[in-house]
């Protein structure tokens, strides 16, 4: 059939059929690669989380990202590499989106900032998933940390999502990153009241709640005379997950043992008086 066409169109024929053979090829190599390489990005961070996960010290944040950053390199190769089978020239291509890179950085110096803060919060880990933390001007549990935000849960379990640069740049109050705690509470009691037998009431209730830690000691002492109240300052250690639970079953017991003891906890009592004339 070749043979009856005009010697032209053969001429042209017999370019253009390697020409279309070679680009068939090349683009069956290509979805290979493609192929291929979204199966090797996948696998391979989840070869690098597993491997790091053998470090009982690595933290799962920091897992999960330098597993994110071996996907994307291998990503980009596989890219590059379909590209190059198309006989683009990768060499002026990567030069382009240097230049396209520089320009889109400088107008999104904000969201880059966000970046470099993620890296340095996964690298100097100044908390964890699980920490009660307080950054940016707000307090809540770590849920998880990304290379733009850290997302935080209130204790009303409310989602809070802070720009990393606003917590890299402010200051980080971690209340979980100890595995101790100090407890204070303040009893104020009345002027008429024997102190003593309010601390003792106190250290025996202490002595009994077996969450409070020996060491180190317990501090009862008196610190402030108020106004209509004698203030009693208590200070003792506790594990930190124990902190709120003994701070009320402690609040709560001292109250009682108060009345039972005719310990009174006096309220402020104010006298206006009248001065204008009858």
């Amino acid at each position: 059939m070749l043979d009856q066409l005009p010697p032209s169109i053969r001429e042209q024929m017999d370019v253009l059929l390697p020409q279309l053979l070679e680009g068939g090829v090349n683009m069956v190599i290509a979805i290979i690669i493609l192929i291929a390489g979204l199966w090797f990005a996948g696998r391979l961070r989840t070869w690098t989380m597993r491997g790091l996960g053998r470090w009982p010290s690595m933290d799962e944040m920091l897992k999960s990202f330098f597993g994110n950053i071996v996907r994307y390199l291998v990503l980009i190769f596989t890219i590059l590499a379909v590209l190059a089978k198309f006989g683009v020239q990768t060499a002026s291509l990567i030069a382009v989106l240097g230049a396209a890179g520089l320009a889109v950085g400088l107008a999104l110096q904000g969201t880059l900032s966000n970046v470099a803060a993620g890296v340095m919060l996964l690298i100097f880990r100044p908390f964890r998933a699980g920490h009660y933390v307080e950054v940016g001007g707000v307090a809540g549990t770590v849920k998880e940390l990304s290379l733009f935000t850290t997302e935080l849960a209130t204790p009303e379990n409310v989602q809070i999502i802070v720009p990393n640069s606003d917590v890299w740049g402010r200051p980080i109050t971690n209340y979980s990153y100890h595995p101790q705690r100090r407890l204070d509470m303040t009893f104020g009691i009345s002027y008429g009241d024997d102190i003593g037998k309010a601390m003792d009431i106190i250290r025996r209730e202490l002595e009994a709640e077996p969450r409070c830690l020996a060491d180190p000691e317990p501090f009862i002492g008196v610190i402030n005379l108020g106004d209509s109240a004698v203030d009693i300052v208590v200070r003792v250690w506790v594990m930190n997950a124990d902190y709120w639970p003994t701070k009320f079953d402690l609040t709560r017991r001292i109250k009682e043992r108060f009345d039972e003891g005719g310990i009174t906890i006096p309220f402020p009592v104010r006298t206006v008086y009248n001065s204008a004339a009858d």
